[in-house]
């Protein structure tokens, strides 16, 4: 029925250790992310079993009986694309409810929408891990991702229309990384509030889309509420919005807009697999005057600050908004970096810091 898994040249993902971890720990791992980001490759180096839920011979079998499937695995099991048989989940659930043994299941899933932790009655019995696109610090060179949206929006019950589903993801590429209000996507894009609903609903589920909550206090003032939007890979984004690379160095909006998202994508990775309970937010006072791109939540009020610079030589004044957040908040801004595209690493303030993007996948 599946395939075992098979010795392939294998490139580490920063999720590894973390993945590993959760195998030692849990009976079931489910492994969420959107759809070629590596999930089954990664999936596949520790199982004995590779069972592909969108194949139909397979996925028959699973749906005529479940658990008598299970059973007959060899295990550690992986079954790839879970969401395709809603059955497999509450039969996953029977199987670790009779036995607790760590490490016998691994589900991928491309929709996040199936992965919902609460609809399970085995708390503490499954994990989830979330699996972003490549980091620069995985793999030297280009990104890519294939444009499989599309394909994937039936699954998550919304009717499709590929031209106003493309017109949608166009419109939230060329606001990337910003606010735009509901009102300037759904013109751009020509559709109406529950469409709009919709789809931004079905491509966050899918993994898609980030939308990053803004951050809130009670000792700061007139903290505007929205989210900030991202599309999770800026190549992703840059097809979308049909431009290229050529275009967005030479213009300067685009060219911090994207930096923008192509650092939030590393930050993303990075807290995924070193530091999965902390979460990012954004940080915007009402009106613009003070705008911090991101935010890391450390807990108990605390805070670390980014801000994001497409250039190479930061000043003090690239973190003006880091040094009025840390005046604001005193002993909770715990520190700040301003992110750059230069080499130079250089303290700009008190507990603020310029650094080269690039340090996260130059390091040693």
């Amino acid at each position: 029925m599946g395939v075992s898994s098979t010795e392939v040249a294998y490139r580490p993902r920063l999720v590894d250790a973390l993945f590993a971890d959760a195998m030692e720990a849990f009976p079931a791992v489910m492994v969420v992310g959107p759809r070629a980001v590596g999930k089954t490759t990664s999936a596949a180096q520790v199982v004995a079993q590779v069972d592909r839920l969108d194949s139909p011979d397979v996925a028959s079998v699973y749906q005529a009986d479940p658990d008598a499937a299970l059973r007959r695995a060899s295990k550690p099991l992986l079954l790839d694309e879970g969401q395709e048989v809603p059955e497999v989940l509450a039969a996953v659930k029977r199987a670790v409810d009779r036995d607790a043994t760590p490490g016998q299941f691994v589900l991928t899933s491309s929709v996040r929408a199936t992965t919902d932790m609460s609809t399970w009655a085995g708390t503490g019995r499954v994990v989830r891990v979330a699996m972003h696109p490549l980091a620069e610090r995985e793999v030297a060179g280009a990104v890519t991702t294939a444009d499989l949206v599309s394909r994937d929006v039936a699954s998550v019950d919304v009717a499709r229309d590929p031209e106003r589903l493309r017109r949608y993801l166009s419109a939230l590429a060329l606001h990337l990384a910003g606010q735009p209000p509901d009102a300037t996507l759904m013109r751009d894009a020509d559709v109406n509030a529950r469409t709009a609903s919709a789809y931004e609903r079905a491509l966050t589920h899918l993994a898609v889309l980030d939308v990053v909550p803004s951050w809130a206090s009670n000792r700061l003032k007139r903290l505007a509420k929205a989210g900030k939007r991202y599309l999770v890979d800026t190549a992703l984004a840059a097809a979308a919005a049909g431009i290229d690379a050529d275009e967005i160095l030479h213009d300067g909006d685009l060219r911090g807009r994207w930096f923008d998202a192509f650092a939030a994508m590393q930050v993303r990775a990075e807290l995924a697999a070193l530091a999965p309970t902390r979460r990012l937010h954004h940080l915007r006072v009402e009106g613009g005057r003070h705008e911090v791109d991101l935010v890391v939540d450390l807990g108990r009020g605390r805070l670390f600050g980014l801000e994001f610079k497409a250039g190479a030589t930061p000043s003090r004044r690239d973190a003006r908004h880091l040094m009025w957040l840390r005046d604001e908040l005193g002993v909770q801004f715990v520190g700040g970096d301003v992110w750059h595209t230069g080499q130079a690493v250089l303290e700009l303030d008190d507990r603020i810091a310029a650094m080269p993007l690039s340090v996260l996948w130059s390091r040693t």
